[in-house]
This record gives structure tokens, C-alpha cells and sequence, in this order.
């Protein structure tokens, strides 16, 4: 609401203000992630025509945007000027990125905000300049969105006056690394306006007995004390760079850093001579050169890395993680307690958050130890629910079924639903009429149903109520969950039924505390007329995060649906509210039937015209790209007639999570074997870019995001779709599912 509001004054300013305070911007294209717009350090085309520019993208909190060279995910901003006129060139300039680690994936990007400049030239100073660029971007937080935006700027000629943004655009233009030229391997001559130097860059072999592989290293030096050195490295197809070890030097001036070097499913192969592009990034500082890689003599490294102790660098942090399970285990454990504690503050959980307080509110002047066991009971509802779940996803693994978590979000029909249970939430907390589930549950054990002798619940009726937090907490994601449910579900099951486990307890740990201390529910006030009140802004409370979710809603299938959705439920409200005053048969059946119209409404949602393709991009991820067919539904039935079985992986350039399964199971030796057998035809979609084909076949499946896999043979004519987080074990099981009964592709 606050940001509605702030929205309409920015508007209502910038209708009022001077024109010409306004001629250096042009206007917002804004979305649920952000906005972006075109503006210039000058007024007017001025008399050379020479123009700076910049391209000025804000996110909001947590989102991120990509910078030229992505990493492991994601894709560059872009821009097309096709759509203008008296322009006769432009080139835009990238300033130092950030580097993002997740899950063992390295990306490069912004936060917050980013202003791209932009040196331009028009064709005629003596004209007006109309700029129109179609800018293609992607952000990403826990799920990526990508946009396609059009922004406009329209500078009349003349002598040319310093504008308002001339100081935004070149506070970003100092940002843009300094460019050292080609200069081999030793580019180390007097720093520069960035202040920083490369004194030495080529190969080393591993340190013998530790067993490390090849890595890149870097001498780099620096005018000032360094604060977070980073390299980033952009070289040919099929190799990797990680992130590097960082060892300072005497006053920090000096640093010696280490990057490891990765290849690609084609194995190892010669890289002296290799031709790289390193940026070496200090905080808004940068330097960039290119090089050819060749082996770099020990002792040149010698004296940073003596004078100084291991340093911690930007991507340090990153070593081990997923290619060392043993290692990472207990850090992903910490990450999941951590999660289920965030899972109780998360807005879809708000109804668990509201019955907890409404429960330790009738608490209140009850004895200490019954206090203790009862809260203990909840907790261990909670956990074992989740050892439950962790059987069941073990179960569905095995099946080869779809298993996830977090994906629900991208999944219209599941935001309705969540939606309409929230909004029922609110109205019974509005005491516009009751909902019997959790009473009853809290009186499970009870004699007749009814609370015990103090006013509580039986340690069984509790227990349920355990379990039944765990029901509506479990749909929801929050940050570090992903990461440790993602581990689990890419393994087996000790696996799973640890992170599990480490999940109940963090969203247990409110349940804990209480009964470590029972005195924090013992000493609230007695139940009373207070209460009416309580519930009254949890009622609110609930009925802002329906507002959210129909935000998410309109985030999937645009205003119009979201909008008519927040109508069903508004009108459910109303039907509610005054079903004593209606004709009986429609009060009982008019709320219902709004909530099957709203389900039925968003389950399926019209389809919208497809926006225009974007030029295309690189090819979908893998090196091996050449082996993969393109995605043909229609093909899929004339295949499987044919003995064939088909594997389809739809996957983008900006899926974090499909880059996650093709390094931890598509490039997997065993399974590039069985998909590469004369038996199996392989098929990939890339939905890098909206494409309607693709999203019709993802619909066939109930499917609204990626990644998807599926399978299809003559055993499984309709196919069978593969868990988003893939396992090696599912491939090849569900590979051999799919064969004729006498073939056994895996192998097992």
C-alpha cells in the first residue's frame, strides 16, 4: 500500500514538474521485479551529436540481474535500438558485476540497482533523436522471471546542457572496468586509473600430493589495501572456472588468487595457448585484459602468498559444497534447521503462525509442567510429519514421480488454493463463522472429545496439531530450504530423511522454546474480550497475504485473472458474511460454488497471446548440444511406435536448478551412456525465450515451470514425468521403465 501510494506522488510529481527538468529520462517500464528506463547526461542531441547514455534498471529487494558473461545461469541484459530513429550507433558498457554462489553454481550480475552506460552518436546533430530500445532481461531470487521491455527517450537538438543524470550515469561509468589490452600472460605494468594490476596470470598443476587438479592463477596488485579481490574468467566453451582462494599479501596491497579449472563432458584437454578474458574485480573497481593461458613458474607466487595467511575470497565459500557429500552434509543440515525456522515467518504460513498464538494465548495461566508437555508434543507432531514426508518423497523417487519443493509458487492453481485457504483463515478469525478442523484435532484423546481439566488439550490432541502446522507449513518455501531440499531430493534416502528431520526440527524450534520456558506462555493474559481483538488483526494480518499471493497470482497469469480472482473471494466474503440474511438453500451453497469457480477459473486460465520472440540466443545449455534434437511434441507417438524410447529434458539458459541436474545427473557417466545408446532419441526444448510450443507441452503435463523431464517408450506410450530435481537412480530406472520388457538400457 505504502508503495502504491509513493508510486501516484512520483507520478503525480513528474506530471507536474518542468518540462525541461524531465528531458534527460524518459519514462518507467515497471513490473512486479522491478523497472527500468532510458536517460542521458545531456537535454539535447548537442552539436556533435556524441551522447552519453545510460540504460537504468532498479530491482526490488532480493532480485538480481545478470551481467554480459552470466556463469553457470542465466543470461545478459540486452538491447535492441532497432526501433529508433536518427540513431547512428551505440555501444553499451558493462560495469563490475557481482559474484552470486548457489549451490555450487557461480553467476555474475547486479543487485539493487545497475545504470548500463551508453556511449551513442546520432545520425543528424541537427535533428530531434528518438530513442526506442527493446531491452531482454532476466531476475532472478528464488525463481527467475525473464522480461522483455520497451523503453523510450526523445531528445530534441541544440546546444547541449548538463542534466540531472549526468552525475548517475557517471557514477556507474567510473564502474566500468579498466581495459589493460591484450598483453599475454604478464600484463603487470603501473596500475592504472582503477589502481589495480595483474603482475603475473598462467597454469599450475596441482600441489602434488594434495591432489588438486589444474587451476588458473593470478598475481594482482593494487594502489589501496584490497577489500574483496575476485577474477572472473571468460573463456571457450566446455571450460569452468571456479571461484577463487584468496591469500593476501604484506598491507593487503598484493594477492595471489586461485581458481580451479573445470571441464566439460568432453574430458580434459590441453589449455596453454587457451585465449581468456579476465576481469579483475576490487569492491566498484575493475581491470580487464585478455591473455593466452600458458604454465606460470611457482616461484612468481611466492612472495604474497608467504608473506600473507590464507585469505577468505569472495567464492572461498564455495569449495566442496556439492562435490564433496560428506563435507557438505552437515552444513546443508544447518541450512535446513535454518530454513524451518524461516518457514514459520514466511506469509503463506501465517495461518500456522496464527493458531500457534491463538493456542499459546490459551495457555495463559496454566501450570508450567502441563505447559511443557503439551508444546512438547506439538513438536514431536511436527517432526515425525516430516519423517512421513521424507518416506513419502523416498516412495516417489523410487516411483520416478515428480518430487519438489518450493515449485508450487510458479504453479497458478496452487496460489488460488492458497489463496482461498487463507482467505477463510481471515474470515474465521473476523468471527464471521468457524472452522471445526483444528478444534477437533486439539481434542483428539480427550474424553468425548472435550478439553482436559485445565482447559488444554490432551497430549494427543496436541501431537495432531502438530501435524497439522506441518500440513499447511509444508507448501511454502523460504531461503535456505531450497538449498537443503534440493540436496536431499538429488540423493538417496539417508539423505533425505536427514535433511528432513533438520527441517521439522527448525520449524519446531518455536514449540521447543516454549517448552524450554514455559513461563513465555504461563504468564500471557487469561482468555478474555482482549482475544476479539487479536484475532481481529491476525485477521488482517491474514487477509494482506491473500493480497500477496493474488499478487504472485497476477506475477503467472497477468491482472485481468488475478483481479477476478481477488473478486471470487471478495464475493465468498460477502456470501459469507451474509449467509443468515440470504435464502437457505443459497446460503449453503453459494460460498462453495464461488470456490469452485475460482479453482475452476485459474485451473484453466485462457491462453494469452504469446509475446514476440526475441532474437535468438545462444543454443540451450550443454556442450553436447549437437547430440540433442529440438523439442517436437507431434514427433513423440511416431518415435515410441517405432521401438524408441524418448527422453525430453525442457530446460533455459536461466535455470539455476536445470543446470543443477545436468551437472549432477545428465553429465553423469552412467547416464550419458544410457542416453546415448541407438535406442534412445534425446529431445530438448529451450525456454530461454517464450515459446507457445513449449508451454503447451509443459501444460499437457500440468506442468507451469522448469525444469522438466519426461520419459516415453513403448512400456510408457503417455510418458512419464521425471522429478524436477533429477537423481541418477530415477534416470536410469525410469529409462528402463519406459524399454520393452526384454531391454535393459541402464544396465541394471
Amino acid at each position: 500500500m505504502y508503495r502504491l501510494l509513493a508510486s501516484l506522488i512520483l507520478l503525480a510529481a513528474v506530471n507536474l514538474a518542468p518540462s525541461a527538468a524531465l528531458a534527460a529520462a524518459g519514462p518507467w517500464a515497471a513490473n512486479e521485479q522491478g523497472r527500468v528506463r532510458l536517460v542521458s547526461a545531456s537535454d539535447t542531441v548537442g552539436e556533435t551529436g556524441e551522447l552519453r547514455l545510460g540504460l537504468q534498471i532498479e530491482l526490488e529487494e532480493g532480485w538480481k540481474t545478470y551481467w554480459r558473461s552470466p556463469g553457470d545461469a542465466g543470461f545478459p541484459v540486452t538491447t535492441d535500438w532497432s526501433g529508433s530513429d536518427n540513431l547512428a550507433e551505440s555501444e553499451m558498457l558493462w560495469p563490475v558485476p557481482h559474484r552470486f554462489t548457489l549451490f555450487g553454481l557461480e553467476t555474475f550480475g547486479y543487485e539493487d540497482e545497475v545504470v548500463f552506460p551508453v556511449a551513442a552518436r546520432a545520425g543528424q546533430p541537427g535533428e530531434p533523436l528518438r530513442l526506442a530500445a527493446r531491452v531482454d532481461y532476466l531476475v532472478c531470487e528464488e525463481i527467475c522471471v525473464p522480461h522483455s521491455e520497451t523503453v523510450r527517450l526523445e531528445l530534441p537538438p541544440g546546444a547541449a546542457q548538463p542534466a540531472r543524470e549526468a552525475f548517475l550515469i557517471d557514477r556507474f561509468r567510473a564502474r566500468v572496468p579498466e581495459v589493460a589490452g591484450d598483453s599475454g600472460s604478464d600484463s603487470g605494468n603501473d596500475a592504472g586509473r582503477s589502481g589495480l594490476g595483474l603482475q603475473a596470470v598462467g597454469l599450475v598443476e596441482g600441489d602434488g600430493g594434495a591432489g588438486e587438479g589444474p587451476a588458473l592463477v593470478a598475481r594482482v596488485r593494487s594502489a589501496i589495501p584490497l577489500a574483496g579481490p575476485d577474477l572472473l574468467v571468460e573463456g571457450p566453451a566446455g571450460l569452468r572456472f571456479g571461484a577463487p582462494d584468496v591469500r593476501l599479501g604484506p598491507e593487503g596491497r598484493e594477492a595471489i588468487l586461485r581458481l580451479p579449472v573445470g571441464f566439460g563432458p568432453q574430458g580434459e584437454r590441453p589449455l596453454a595457448g587457451t585465449p581468456v578474458t579476465l576481469t579483475l574485480v576490487d569492491g566498484n573497481r575493475g581491470l580487464e585484459t585478455r591473455v593466452s593461458l600458458r604454465p606460470l613458474d611457482a616461484a612468481s607466487l611466492a612472495a604474497p602468498a608467504a608473506a600473507g595467511g590464507p585469505q577468505t575470497g569472495s567464492g572461498s565459500a564455495s569449495r566442496g559444497g556439492a562435490s564433496d557429500a560428506g563435507r557438505g552434509l552437515p552444513a546443508i543440515l544447518a541450512l535446513a534447521v535454518l530454513g524451518g525456522l524461516v518457514l514459520n515467518l514466511m506469509p503463506c504460513v501465517l495461518p500456522v503462525l496464527s493458531i500457534k498464538l491463538l493456542s499459546a494465548v490459551g495457555h495463559g495461566g496454566r501450570e508450567s509442567g502441563a505447559v511443557r508437555l503439551s508444546f512438547l508434543a506439538s513438536a514431536a507432531g511436527i517432526l515425525a510429519s516430516f519423517l512421513v514426508l521424507a518416506g513419502l518423497a523416498i516412495a516417489v523417487k523410487a516411483a520416478g514421480l515428480a518430487v519438489g519443493w518450493g515449485i508450487q509458487f510458479q504453479q497458478p492453481l496452487f496460489l488460488a488454493a492458497m489463496a482461498l485457504v487463507v482467505t477463510l483463515f481471515a474470515l474465521n478469525l473476523f468471527g464471521l463463522f468457524e472452522i471445526p478442523l483444528p478444534g477437533w484435532l486439539g481434542g483428539l484423546g480427550s474424553v468425548g472429545g472435550r478439553p482436559d481439566a485445565h482447559g488444554g488439550h490432551s497430549l494427543l490432541g496436541n501431537f495432531a496439531t502438530g501435524a497439522f502446522a506441518t500440513l499447511l507449513a509444508t507448501p511454502c518455501s523460504a531461503p535456505f530450504l531450497g538449498t537443503a531440499v534440493g540436496f536431499a531430493l538429488s540423493r538417496g534416502a539417508p539423505e533425505i530423511l536427514a535433511v528432513f528431520a533438520a527441517l521439522g526440527l527448525g520449524l519446531a524450534l518455536p514449540y521447543l522454546l516454549v517448552a524450554a520456558a514455559p513461563a513465555l506462555a504461563t504468564r500471557l493474559p487469561r482468555p478474555g474480550p482482549w482475544m476479539v481483538t487479536l484475532r481481529r488483526l491476525l485477521g488482517l494480518a491474514l487477509a494482506g497475504t491473500a493480497i500477496w499471493l493474488l499478487s504472485v497470482l497476477a506475477a503467472q497469469v497477468g491482472w485481468p485473472l488475478a483481479l477476478l480472482a481477488g473478486g471470487l473471494l471478495v464475493a465468498l466474503g460477502l456470501l459469507v458474511a451474509l449467509r443468515r440474511r440470504l435464502p437457505r438453500p443459497f446460503a449453503r451453497l453459494g460460498a462453495p460454488a464461488v470456490a469452485l469457480v475460482l479453482l475452476a477459473v485459474v485451473a484453466a486460465p485462457p491462453q494469452a497471446l504469446a509475446p514476440a520472440l526475441a532474437p535468438p540466443l545462444r543454443p540451450a545449455p550443454g556442450a553436447d548440444a549437437a547430440d540433442w534434437r529440438p523439442l517436437d511434441a507431434a514427433a513423440i507417438p511416431r518415435l515410441v511406435a517405432a521401438g524408441k524410447v524418448v527422453f525430453v529434458d525442457v530446460t533455459a539458459e536461466w535455470c539455476i536448478t536445470c543446470q543443477v541436474n545436468k551437472s549432477l545427473v545428465l553429465d553423469d557417466a552412467a547416464v550419458r551412456a544410457a542416453l546415448g545408446g541407438s535406442e534412445v532419441v534425446r529431445l530438448r526444448g529451450d525456454w530461454t525465450r517464450p515459446d507457445p510450443a513449449i508451454a503447451a507441452y509443459l501444460a499437457s503435463f500440468g506442468r507451469y515451470g522448469i525444469p522438466f523431464n519426461a520419459v516415453y517408450g513403448p512400456a510408457l506410450p503417455e510418458g512419464r514425468a521425471l522429478p524436477e530435481l533429477l537423481s541418477v537412480d530415477g534416470v536410469l530406472s525410469a529409462l528402463d521403465a519406459a524399454a520393452p520388457p526384454p531391454h535393459r538400457l541402464a544396465g541394471s
